[in-house]
């Protein structure tokens, strides 16, 4: 029975696409609302450079194929006037969305959690310093392959992870103990640096339970490439329940 929960497990992971695929050509599973605007709006995109580039290669294939000069069309001033209003007007309608969502991505709603985050060479350390005296702060450290167990990811899989609630904005104050770190979750849509001295946040909403992977993603020194992130989204009974058991 572990075993097929194990497997079972791993399915469910795969299919949602919450880890890293080989030869991923999409996004991961969105998991906050930030992260689903911004496939969205990739996706908006996409179909627009689509017609732009299909139109583009029509009208060179067709120039090449007839080899046929038309005056009007390479010196006419309506058609300059066109060609210049057009692609401004593209520009205009994808910069709005962008600029929208870029200021609801810095925007810091009144959190209900804060985790304050420290990069290390080369391990993470985590925080809870809501529950007053009694603060809970951890290392996480990735595991090594030969430490691996069956449906652990290999320089994925951490022994503490990053335990929040779903369902509860969560802010997260991220600085580096030694140098530039940066603290990067994919499906949650954060990517903020880790800099000595300096406090920089971010926040997100967990729309929904899983195990969330990322790495740093800054060059650190030899072993950057070994300190992965894990963020494991719990309903509220059970985030309760670990914190007290850590109390």
């Amino acid at each position: 029975m572990k075993r097929g929960g194990e497997f079972r497990q791993v399915c469910v992971r795969w299919f949602k696409k919450d880890i890293p695929e080989y030869w991923g050509k999409n996004f991961q599973d969105g998991v906050s609302s930030s992260m689903e605007e911004i496939i969205l709006f990739h996706d908006e995109v996409m179909y627009i450079l689509i017609i732009i580039i299909s139109f583009v290669l029509w009208v060179i294939v067709r120039a090449l194929i007839t080899r046929y000069y038309y005056k009007y069309l390479f010196e006419g001033v309506l058609i300059e006037v066109i060609w210049t209003l057009l692609p401004a007007g593209v520009l205009i309608f994808i910069a709005l969305p962008s600029l929208k969502l870029l200021y609801l991505m810095d925007e810091v709603i009144n959190p209900a959690l804060t985790i304050k985050v420290v990069g290390h060479q080369w391990y993470w350390s985590y925080e809870y310093s809501d529950y007053g005296p009694e603060t809970i702060e951890f290392d996480s450290y990735m595991i090594p392959t030969s430490e691996l167990k069956k449906g652990e990811l290999r320089l994925l899989d951490v022994d503490n992870r990053l335990i929040l609630p779903i369902q509860a904005e969560v802010r997260v104050l991220v600085t580096g103990g030694d140098v530039l770190h940066s603290f990067a979750v994919p499906s949650l849509s954060v990517k903020i640096d880790a800099v000595p001295g300096r406090l920089n946040q971010t926040s997100f909403f967990l729309k929904r339970p899983g195990v969330f992977y990322g790495q740093c993603s800054e060059i650190c020194g030899a072993n950057h490439s070994f300190m992965p992130i894990v963020v494991e989204g719990v309903s509220l009974e059970k985030y309760i329940s670990w914190v007290e058991a850590l109390k």
